[in-house]
C-alpha cells in the first residue's frame, strides 16, 4: 500500500479526474483535452507557484501522509490500583487534584500552569495577523508563546544601522501584547535564525526590549530549508531583496517584472538561507546570548537525519541550554513546501523515540540532560499524555503548533460575529462573551472590567487549554499519576509488533507478564 497521496491535496486545491494511479498520483487515463485540475496540470500553468499550500496567509497546512508508526499505535495504561503523588484515598484522588503544572529550563524557573507552548509564529501573514489572539491566550493560560524568525526582517517599517536592526514596530508589538496580559505563568520565547543573527535580533531584542528568552533555530519539521513567505507585491520582494533576503524570482531581473505587470506572475517568494551547524559555532552562540543578558537560551530542531538528533542532544547537553524542542515531521506550517512537509524527515514517534535511546545513553555517562519538547502533528490531550510518556522521563512539554492557532482562529472569527450582531442588538460585548464562550463568565470574574478588552481569538486559546487540562488530568488520574512528573514509559502499552519494535514499549499481549506471574504465583 502507499502512505502517500500525491498530485491532489486540498492543500494544494488540486485534485484528479478519476481514481489515480497508487504511486504517481496521475489519473490512470490522463485525457488529452483535461484542463489538469491535478498538481501537475496546474504546474503546466502556475510552475513553481503550485509547489506551496494556498491561498498564503488564510490557511495553515498539516502534513497527510499515513506514517507506518503513529500514536495511535499506543494506549494508554489504565488501573485500579493506589495512586502515585498523592494520598490513595477515593476523597483524595479525585482527577481535578491532578497537578499539570511544569518547569522548565535549567534551573526550573520557567514556570507554566500547563506542559504546552505554541509552534513559532514568525513572518508569515497568518502568524502576524494572529499574534494577538495567540499571545494574549497564552499569557491568560500559563503557557509560553513563541514569536519566530524574520520578524524584524520583514518589518515594513523596520529601521536599520549600519545593517543591523535599529527599531522593529512589528517586534515591538509582539512582545508588548504578551506583557499586557502576562500574569507570572509562561513567558515569550524570541527565535533567532541566520538572517536574525546576520540582523542584530537577539541584541536588539535583549538588550533594547528586555527578552529574557532567545531560541536558536535549526530548523523544524514541517520543512528542511530555511523560512519562506510570499510576496504580493514587486515593490515589497525589492524592498526584502535589498535586505539581502533570496528572493525568487529575482525582482530585479527586467524579464521578471514584465511577467509580474502581465499576470504571468502572481507573487513571489522570500526564502532564508540554510543554516551551517557546527560545535564550536553552537558554543560560542550560547555564550554570546547570554553574554548579552539572555536568561534562558533555548534550541528548536527539526526531523533530521539521526546523527544531526545525536548532535542536539550532545551540545545542548554541554551547553547546558534551558529547553530543546525536537519537531518530528508530519506536522504543520503556515507554509512550507507541500511535497515536502509530507515526504522528508523522520515523523514523530519515530523521532521520540531515537531522542529517548540517545538520552539513555548520555543518562549513562551521568551528562547533564536539557528539558525536552516534543512537537509535530498533536493536538490533543491523548497526544500530550502519549508523548511526554514515551519520552520520560526526560520530555517536559508539547508544543501545539497549528492547535492553538486553530483555537485561536476559531474564536477570533466567532467573536467577530458576536461583534456584528452586537452591533444590530446593543449588547455589552463582556456580556456577548459570556454567552458565547464556555469560560466567559469565569475570564470575567478574573478580569473585571479588563474582560471586555480580551482578543475574542485568546479566550478561544484559554478555552482550548481548558479543556486539554480536564482532558488530561482524566487520562492521568485514570493512570494513578497525579502530577506529569510521575508519568512513565510504562503508562503505555503498543497496540503493534511495529509500535513495540520502534519505540521498546511491550506489546499489549506481553505487557505486565512478570507482575501477573507474581499475582498467580
Amino acid at each position: 500500500m502507499s502512505f502517500s497521496k500525491p498530485n491532489r491535496s486540498a492543500a494544494t486545491v488540486t485534485t484528479t479526474r478519476v481514481e489515480p494511479a497508487p504511486v504517481s498520483g496521475i489519473c490512470v487515463t490522463c485525457l488529452d483535452g483535461c484542463e489538469g485540475p491535478c498538481e501537475v496540470g496546474r504546474s503546466a500553468l502556475k510552475g513553481r507557484e503550485m509547489i506551496y499550500p494556498q491561498p498564503f496567509g488564510k490557511i495553515t497546512a498539516g502534513a497527510e501522509k499515513d506514517y507506518p508508526v503513529d500514536f495511535s499505535h499506543f494506549n494508554i495504561q489504565g488501573t485500579c490500583v493506589g495512586a502515585v503523588g498523592i494520598e490513595a484515598d477515593s476523597d483524595v484522588a479525585t482527577f481535578p487534584a491532578v497537578d499539570c503544572s511544569i518547569n522548565l529550563g535549567a534551573d526550573g524557573g520557567i514556570k507554566l500552569d500547563f506542559p504546552t507552548f505554541t509552534g513559532a509564529l514568525g513572518s508569515t501573514e497568518i502568524a502576524r495577523i494572529n499574534w494577538e489572539d495567540i499571545a494574549a491566550g497564552a499569557a491568560i493560560s500559563g503557557v509560553i508563546v513563541v514569536a519566530g524568525e524574520n520578524i524584524c526582517g520583514m518589518d515594513p517599517d523596520a529601521e536599520f544601522e549600519n545593517g543591523k536592526i535599529f527599531k522593529s514596530p512589528e517586534m515591538e508589538r509582539r512582545i508588548e501584547t504578551f506583557k499586557r496580559w502576562y500574569d507570572g505563568k509562561g513567558g515569550v520565547i524570541i527565535q533567532a535564525n541566520v538572517e536574525d543573527t546576520k540582523l542584530g535580533v537577539p541584541e536588539y531584542v535583549i538588550e533594547k526590549l528586555g527578552v529574557e528568552i532567545i531560541e536558536l533555530k535549526w530548523g523544524q519539521g514541517a520543512k528542511d530549508i530555511g523560512g519562506e513567505v510570499k510576496l504580493p507585491s514587486l515593490e515589497r520582494a525589492l524592498e526584502l531583496k535589498k535586505r539581502g533576503y533570496i528572493v525568487l524570482p529575482d525582482p530585479t531581473e527586467p524579464a521578471v517584472q514584465t511577467a509580474f505587470e502581465a499576470g504571468g506572475i502572481s507573487e513571489f517568494e522570500r526564502h532564508s538561507r540554510l543554516g551551517m551547524v557546527d560545535e564550536e559555532s553552537f558554543h560560542k552562540s550560547v555564550d554570546h546570548l547570554r553574554s548579552l543578558g539572555a536568561k534562558y537560551v533555548t534550541l528548536k530542531t527539526g526531523a533530521y537525519r539521526p546523527a544531526d538528533l545525536a548532535r542536539a542532544l550532545k551540545y545542548s547537553s554541554e551547553a547546558k541550554i534551558d529547553l530543546l524542542t525536537i519537531d518530528g515531521s508530519g506536522g504543520g506550517t503556515g507554509m512550507s513546501p507541500w511535497r515536502m512537509m509530507n515526504e522528508w524527515g523522520i515523523p514523530t514517534v519515530q523521532l521520540e523515540c531515537l531522542t529517548y535511546q540517545i538520552c539513555e545513553r548520555l543518562k549513562a555517562k551521568e551528562a547533564f540532560i536539557p528539558p525536552l519538547a516534543i512537537a509535530g502533528g498533536l493536538s490533543l490531550e491523548d497526544h500530550i499524555f502519549k508523548a511526554v510518556a514515551l519520552g520520560a522521563p526526560y520530555v517536559k512539554g508539547i508544543c501545539l503548533g497549528r492547535a492553538i492557532m486553530t483555537a485561536a482562529m476559531v474564536g477570533k472569527s466567532h467573536g467577530r460575529l458576536m461583534a456584528e450582531k452586537n452591533k444590530r442588538g446593543g449588547e455589552d460585548i463582556a456580556d456577548g462573551y459570556v454567552k458565547l464562550f464556555a469560560v466567559g463568565a469565569q475570564l470575567r470574574e478574573r478580569f473585571g472590567k479588563d474582560f471586555a478588552r480580551l482578543p475574542a481569538g485568546a479566550i478561544g486559546v484559554y478555552s482550548y487549554i481548558d479543556r486539554l487540562r480536564q482532558g488530561l488530568q482524566q487520562l492521568m488520574a485514570g493512570a494513578r499519576k497525579f502530577a506529569l512528573h510521575h508519568i512513565d514509559r510504562n503508562d503505555l502499552v503498543a497496540l503493534t509488533r511495529d509500535a513495540a519494535e520502534v519505540s521498546g514499549i511491550p506489546y499489549v499481549m506481553e505487557s505486565d507478564q512478570e507482575e501477573i506471574e507474581k499475582i498467580l504465583g
